[in-house]
C-alpha cells in the first residue's frame, strides 16, 4: 500500500515541478510578502510592534484569497483531465485502490502549495527580520503563519480534487473551482456582513454571526492568526477577532474538520469514478 501511494505521490509531484506551479506559487507569495512587509514596516512605531509580526496579520487577510486560489489551480484537473486523455483508466488499471491514488494526488499536491508557502514565507520573513528586527512574538506570529497556511492549502487540495473528481472534464472541473473559490472567500463574507448589518445589535450578531464566520475554513485560518496578535490593524470582519466568543484554537479545529471532510468525501467520490 504505502509503495503504490508513493509512486503515485513521485509522479504527481514532478508533474507540479514541471507545470511550474510551486516556483509560480513561491515567486507570487514571496512577491506579496515582501511588498507588505515593506510598507508595513513603517507603522510598526506607532503601533509597538515589528515589521514581522504586522507583516503576518496583513498576510494573514491576503493568503485567504491568494493560498485557496492556488491549491484550486493546482489540484483541479488532477482527476478529469487524466479521464479526458485516459491516463486514469491505465492507472485503474494497476493494482492500485482508487482511494489510495486520492491519498497519492493529495499528499504530492498538498506538499507542493507547502513547499511554495515554506520558501516564500521563510525567504520574506528572514529578509524582513534582517532589514527591520524582530522579537519572539514575530517569530511566533510567523511560524503560526506559514503552519496554518500550509493547512488552509491542504484544505483546498481537498477541495479541488474531490470537484476534479465529481466533474470528469477537465472546463467543467475549472468552472467548479473558480466558483467554489468565489462562495467561500468573496461571496460568503459578503453574505454575512449583510445579514449582520441588517440585523443590527441582537443574538444574531453577538450569538450566531460569530460561529458563522467561523464555520469557512478560510476565515477560521484568518480568524485564527489575528486572534493571537494583539496589534494587528484590523477592520470589518477581522475585527471579529478581538471580540471572539471562543477560544481562537476552535477555529484552529475548524480547519482540522474541514481538512478531515474534504478527505473523507474525496476519497468517497474518487471510488466512484468512471474513467
Amino acid at each position: 500500500m504505502t509503495t503504490r501511494i508513493g509512486t503515485i505521490f513521485a509522479q504527481e509531484f514532478r508533474l507540479a515541478r514541471r507545470n511550474l506551479w510551486v516556483g509560480l506559487a513561491t515567486g507570487i507569495l514571496g512577491l506579496f510578502a515582501v511588498v507588505l512587509g515593506i510598507f508595513g514596516a513603517g507603522q510598526g512605531a506607532a503601533l509597538d510592534a515589528d515589521a514581522l509580526t504586522l507583516t503576518a496579520a496583513s498576510l494573514a487577510t491576503l493568503s485567504v484569497y491568494l493560498i485557496p486560489l492556488i491549491a484550486l489551480l493546482m489540484s483541479y484537473d488532477s482527476f478529469a483531465g487524466e479521464i479526458e486523455r485516459g491516463a486514469l483508466a491505465l492507472t485503474l488499471a494497476s493494482p492500485v485502490r482508487r482511494w489510495e491514488v486520492f491519498a497519492g494526488k493529495f499528499a504530492a499536491q498538498s506538499l507542493a502549495v507547502g513547499v511554495a508557502i515554506v520558501l516564500a514565507f521563510g525567504a520574506a520573513g528572514a529578509f524582513l527580520a534582517l532589514s527591520f528586527g524582530t522579537g519572539s512574538d514575530g517569530i511566533a506570529a510567523w511560524l503560526r503563519l506559514m503552519a496554518t497556511a500550509f493547512v488552509l492549502g491542504s484544505v483546498f487540495v481537498g477541495f479541488g480534487l474531490m470537484l476534479s473528481a465529481m466533474a470528469g472534464r477537465t472546463a467543467t472541473a475549472a468552472a467548479s473551482a473558480v466558483g467554489l473559490w468565489l462562495v467561500l472567500v468573496v461571496i460568503y463574507d459578503l453574505a454575512l456582513l449583510g445579514s449582520v448589518m441588517a440585523a443590527s445589535d441582537g443574538i444574531f450578531a453577538s450569538q450566531v454571526f460569530p460561529w458563522l464566520v467561523v464555520a469557512n475554513p478560510a476565515d477560521a485560518f484568518r480568524l485564527y492568526n489575528l486572534a493571537l496578535i494583539e496589534t494587528a490593524p484590523v477592520a470589518g470582519i477581522d475585527g471579529l477577532a478581538s471580540t471572539l466568543p471562543f477560544p481562537p484554537t476552535a477555529a484552529l479545529a475548524v480547519l482540522g474538520l474541514w481538512l478531515s471532510a474534504v478527505l473523507a468525501l474525496g476519497i468517497r467520490r474518487t471510488k466512484r469514478i468512471v474513467p
